[in-house]
């Protein structure tokens, strides 16, 4: 046990009793005739636990501890008290001490009470371990990419963040946009509470009021007991709806309300339950010609879409799929207990120019395979499957400063083409000046139409 008490008190007998019996049990145990030496040593050593007594010379127990809470915050403070003394103890555990004892001491109970709170301690020391561990797991560091289409959406993703505005994240299906919305959980200041994430694409319609708002026992047949949905489970934190484009017109009705008064109601409940949650949605479908369709709202289109972030396809950022193929390949090296080293350059070449209709998530299906089936500790063509193997004679010509050419003329293309060709909207999702855009769109012979 390495955990550290500071005994503070006028009387010497009761700081050796009390170090003595601690220091019996395990504890490093240290020792104070006065608050204000306490305070000096403090300012030396940090001590998780401090006992100390209430009436003392030069620097009474309720003044250091407003000193300690000062200096440090996380420090655990006991106070020793008389039976007089009880409301000043009281007064004191408001302000910042977490238990006091009664004189004559009882060490027994004492005891019982440090080891909790050393339990105490340690929790709280793994919950903020597991939160930076979750923190940097959403961080970007699982988004894998350096592309200007990338570094784009990072510097989107910093900007909304800490705001409570509902984002829209657009993109093909396996192109990752459950983790944009990790991310922008991770780095809000709603990190410290839930994130739950429902797959719209997944629920039975007759289920979408029940497993988004809830429902009371006997709502219906078989509703034998109550049941939070999603929005409640989230409450305080971060809900992210994927695929809601999937979401049937009747149950948009409901979230648009739900959206816009913050409010939800269950099924079989006259009850109205205030909702305290940041809405992210995803979709791999076009909305704005879903509501030209019919078939989704516009009402609730332009409520999901304050803020959308678009997460571009592999096809539109190939210069990352080296980056990705190294993340997969470390990842099954670790999972399926392998040592593949990399990647030859023809087989490299075969992925960067594959057309990836499954986009991320089709990449990493194909590294797990390649990593398993690999006899050697490079991948090779041979260990791709074969619709992978047939793509190093299209795509990208072997000299770099060519098919570098083409890749910039590709993605400019593809950009300008995402903002309906408004010159000014994709020079800044590039990241140049209006004036670099118009020069290479005349250096790399882009024709008026794709303009």
């Amino acid at each position: 046990m390495d955990t550290s008490v500071l005994i503070v008190d006028d009387e010497q007998e009761i700081r050796d009793s009390l170090s003595e019996v601690l220091t019996d049990e395990g504890f490093l145990t240290y020792t104070a005739e006065n608050g204000a030496v306490a305070l000096e040593m403090l300012g030396d050593t940090h001590y998780d636990i401090i006992i100390s007594d209430i009436k003392m010379p030069e620097l009474d127990g309720v003044t250091l501890l407003q000193k300690v809470k000062e200096q440090a915050p996380d420090t655990f403070f006991i106070l020793i008290t008389s039976y007089g003394s009880t409301e000043t103890a009281i007064h004191a555990m408001r302000h910042g001490a977490v238990d006091y004892i009664l004189k004559p001491i009882d060490f027994d109970e004492l005891i019982m009470r440090i080891k909790n709170l050393d339990m105490h301690k340690e929790l709280l020391r793994e919950v903020s371990f597991l939160r930076e561990e979750i923190s940097a797991q959403y961080n970007y560091e699982h988004i894998i990419g350096e592309s200007v289409a990338m570094k784009s959406m990072y510097k989107l993703i910093d900007k909304v963040a800490p705001s409570t505005s509902t984002v829209l994240v657009a993109g093909r299906s396996g192109t990752g946009k459950e983790l944009v919305a990790r991310a922008i959980h991770a780095r809000s200041e709603r990190a410290h509470r839930p994130f739950v994430a429902i797959n719209c694409g997944a629920i039975p319609e007759t289920l979408f009021e029940s497993e988004l708002f809830g429902y009371k026992k006997g709502a219906f047949t078989g509703a034998s007991r109550d049941k939070d949905g999603v929005f409640k489970a989230a409450a305080g934190g971060t809900l992210f709806l994927d695929e809601v484009g999937e979401i049937p017109l009747q149950v948009q009705v409901k979230l648009l309300r739900v959206i816009e008064m913050r409010e939800i109601k269950p099924l079989g409940s006259n009850t109205v339950i205030p909702v305290n949650v940041r809405l992210i949605a995803a979709t791999n479908r076009d909305l704005a010609k879903e509501v030209e369709l019919g078939t989704f709202r516009e009402d609730l289109y332009y409520r999901l879409n304050i803020i959308e972030i678009y997460l571009p396809a592999l096809s539109e950022r190939k210069d990352d799929i080296p980056l990705l193929v190294k993340h997969f390949v470390n990842k099954y090296n670790g999972e399926l207990k392998r040592r593949i080293i990399g990647v030859e350059n023809e087989a490299m070449k075969n992925l960067v120019n594959y057309n990836w209709k499954g986009e991320v998530r089709e990449l990493e299906n194909i590294v797990e395979r390649a990593v398993l089936l690999c006899d050697g500790d490079m991948i090779s063509t041979e260990d791709l499957p074969k619709r992978a193997q047939e793509s190093s004679t299209s795509g990208y010509p072997d000299n770099l400063k060519e098919a570098t050419r083409n890749f910039e003329k590709t993605h400019i293309v593809n950009i300008l083409d995402r903002n309906d060709n408004d010159k000014a909207n994709a020079a800044e999702t590039l990241g140049i000046g209006l004036s670099s855009l118009y020069r290479k769109i005349d250096d790399l012979g882009i024709d008026s139409e794709s303009e």
